[in-house]
């Protein structure tokens, strides 16, 4: 044989030799199955009698550790040792009992780990499925409990104490009806969320008049216009003012509605003055009227504008503006 043959041969030799390197992964990997509980039959096979094998081909692999050798090791070095598959299977027992008598200490069942067998896939997909089921119907419960909440009847509910400006409210509707007219007020409530302000719901016809008593009243006296605001309601228009009386240190708020269609609103320019441009504004973004106004022209967008931007309905001229 020359001696280029028998470098070829020794080559050949070595290559089909398994190394521990490989061993080793092959171990880890069979291992880590068994953990996740995916190993299949010829592997669980190779796992159980893994631990009466002796190394395979070649005279430098050695065979796999003992636990008593893996023992002896680690208390040599401090440190703690690899588990092979040799040491997992010797340890299963071990594991398999804690497991069922915590498992019986919480009223359910063993695992298949239990009874000595490893989990096959089909036994994992089951209890993936019953944790799913357990989870929809937790939160299933959740839902019908919040329902149920819900729904209770209010007469479980203790009684609303009555709003701390109530009786302000009441003597401001007392005050429109007898100054101004029986009809004036369509609507009074307390805006809980607004500081229990005080709010009332004028008719369009009647709101210049309501405009000078909330001015002139002595018990009113509301000479600060603080706000005037338009509202798209979808069926109709607002407007909303908000009043102060800075001598007596009260704030009423009054709303005036109107039909979408040729909206208008009586000006109370000629009463607060700083309605002016407050009722340009919302004449130019919503389109409602303001008639008795010095100068109701638009303060915003140019007079060749179509439209009113702060509708509902608007439609932009050019939809990337």
């Amino acid at each position: 044989m020359t001696d280029k043959e028998k470098e070829n041969s020794q080559e050949t030799d070595i290559r089909s030799k398994p190394t521990k390197s490989d061993d080793k992964l092959e171990a880890n990997t069979i291992e880590y199955k068994e953990k996740q509980g995916i190993l299949s039959k010829e592997e669980n096979n190779e796992l159980h009698t893994s631990s009466v094998s002796t190394g395979s081909a070649g005279d430098d692999i050695a065979p796999p550790a003992g636990p008593s050798e893996q023992s002896a090791s680690a208390a040599g070095t401090g440190e703690s040792a690899p588990e092979t598959p040799a040491s997992g299977a010797a340890q299963r027992p071990d594991r398999a009992e804690a497991r069922s008598a915590a498992t019986a200490e919480a009223g359910g069942t063993a695992p298949a780990e239990a009874n000595g067998a490893a989990p096959t896939e089909g036994a994992a997909a089951e209890d993936g499925s019953d944790k799913a089921k357990a989870a929809a119907e937790a939160r299933a419960a959740r839902a019908a409990a919040r329902a149920a909440k819900t729904a209770a009847p209010a007469e479980d509910a203790p009684p609303k104490p009555p709003s701390p400006n109530q009786p302000m409210l009441d003597r401001l509707v007392e005050i429109l009806k007898g100054e101004v007219a029986g009809d004036a007020v369509d609507e009074a409530f307390i805006n809980e969320i607004d500081g229990h302000r005080p709010f009332v719901v004028i008719r369009g016809e009647h709101w210049v008049r309501a405009a000078e008593v909330f001015l002139q009243h002595e018990e009113l006296q509301c000479g600060y216009l603080r706000s005037v605001s338009g509202v798209d309601l979808g069926n109709q228009l607002e407007v909303v003012y908000h009043l102060l009386s800075i001598p007596l240190r009260k704030e009423y708020g009054v709303r005036v509605r109107t039909e979408r269609e040729a909206p208008s609103v009586p000006s109370v320019a000629s009463v607060w003055p700083t309605a002016d441009w407050n009722e340009r504004e919302i004449y130019d973004l919503l389109g409602i009227d303001f008639p008795g106004h010095p100068n109701l022209t638009r303060i915003m967008m140019p007079d060749e504008w179509v439209g009113h931007p702060l509708r509902k309905d608007y439609e932009a001229y050019d939809p990337e503006v």
